[in-house]
């Protein structure tokens, strides 16, 4: 089987985590692909429909998976109307994942906006299992509204494992008693030593943009700051250039690159 094969993954069950969005726990019909790591993503087929990247939330069973996915087109609908028993191709692992685990002792931040907490959960969950090795651990989370809140069932989880954990929202009616506005918003509630900091960044382009601007104008060493990038991937293995992004190949190089390496690109549209 070659990397361009997909392998038979079928529906074992799925939670729908918003309007729009759906997780899908996947088990394995085949040989089961490669452990993935945090951060790297699969070719998810929709048989008839067409084949999107999709970064892995979870694991699920032995050998299995668990895909947060928002429906914005023909493949992601398909997959996110998919019930259980239902086939999928799933290509993968593919990618550069997070840099975990941080050093010992480090402060770790990590900072998600909207489905940008799906590729984040696994390092959330890391960091959560093994905080006694860490000084501090904040995950700073925005959405746009608190319904679009991924995983609320899990934030007094990781908070009841020592992890803070912060949410923001850009609009929301008169029950939200939380705080509204942008992610960056919510920078007062980090008590960080800036040269000792990781940290992990996921969401829009241009909150990623301001979110690594603002911690490294904190003090965090750019090459500590990590960003997940995305780009328009059909391969997933470097061939067919369409994730390029300067000298990168975003499904090969990335989609987890250093702000040293990912700050001036950030400025170069996707076309």
């Amino acid at each position: 089987m070659t990397t361009m094969t997909p392998s038979r993954y079928r529906v074992a069950g799925r939670a729908d985590e918003t309007a729009d969005t759906v997780t899908l726990a996947l088990e394995p019909l085949d040989a089961p692909l490669p452990a993935f790591r945090p951060g790297q993503f699969a070719m998810l087929y929709a048989f008839g429909v067409g084949e999107i990247p999709i970064s892995v939330s979870g694991r699920y069973g032995a050998g299995g998976l668990l895909h947060t996915v928002r429906a914005v087109g023909a493949t992601s609908g398909a997959l996110c109307r998919a019930e259980p028993g239902t086939t999928l191709g799933v290509r993968g692992p593919f990618g550069r994942g997070w840099a975990l685990p941080a050093p010992d002792g480090a402060d770790v931040v990590i900072v998600a906006g909207g489905l940008g907490l799906a590729p984040l959960r696994p390092a959330v969950r890391q960091a959560a299992a093994h905080r006694d090795r860490y000084r501090d651990v904040t995950v700073l989370i925005g959405a746009r509204t608190p319904e679009d809140l991924l995983y609320p069932g899990e934030h007094d989880e990781w908070r009841a494992a020592g992890v803070g954990v912060h949410t923001i929202v850009d609009r929301a009616g008169a029950g939200w008693g939380g705080r509204v506005g942008v992610v960056t918003a919510l920078f007062d509630r980090l008590r960080i030593r800036p040269a000792g900091t990781v940290a992990y960044v996921c969401g829009p382009e241009v909150m990623m943009r301001f979110v690594a601007r603002d911690l490294a104008r904190l003090g965090v060493p750019a090459e500590a700051l990590w960003l997940s990038l995305e780009r328009n991937m059909h391969c997933g293995i470097g061939h067919c250039g369409h994730c390029q992004l300067g000298p990168l190949l975003l499904c090969r190089d990335g989609p987890v690159v250093a702000f040293d390496a990912a700050g001036p690109l950030l400025s170069t549209r996707e076309l």
